[in-house]
């Protein structure tokens, strides 16, 4: 199959997904139990994509560990996202450098 049959399956996935559910459900959805399931699907598909990947992103699982209980535990003192990113940072590649000199 070329390149343009490959783009082409895939908006028109892409497009079927998008419209099957507005025109299958025509009013409002009245269920609070379904609604709320609707409200955290964002939030659920954003962290099944992106944590898995917190811990290869050094090519070490300790370093990325070592970063991410730092992010976890300084977002849990509401700091601001940048000092989160930044320190988080410097503990994996702290992590990483002091791993790489006991080798």
């Amino acid at each position: 199959m070329s390149i343009v049959a490959y783009i082409a399956v895939m908006a028109i996935t892409t497009y079927l997904i998008r419209v099957v559910p507005f025109v299958a459900i025509r009013g409002k959805i009245k269920s609070r139990f379904i609604n709320s399931v609707l409200y955290y699907i964002p939030y659920a598909v954003l962290s099944a994509m992106t944590f898995p990947a917190i811990f290869f992103a050094t090519g070490d699982v300790i370093s990325s560990s070592v970063g991410t209980a730092a992010a976890l535990l300084m977002a849990f003192f509401d700091l601001p996202l940048i000092v989160v990113a930044l320190s988080s940072s410097a503990a994996a590649l702290i992590t990483s450098l002091i791993m790489n000199a006991l080798h």
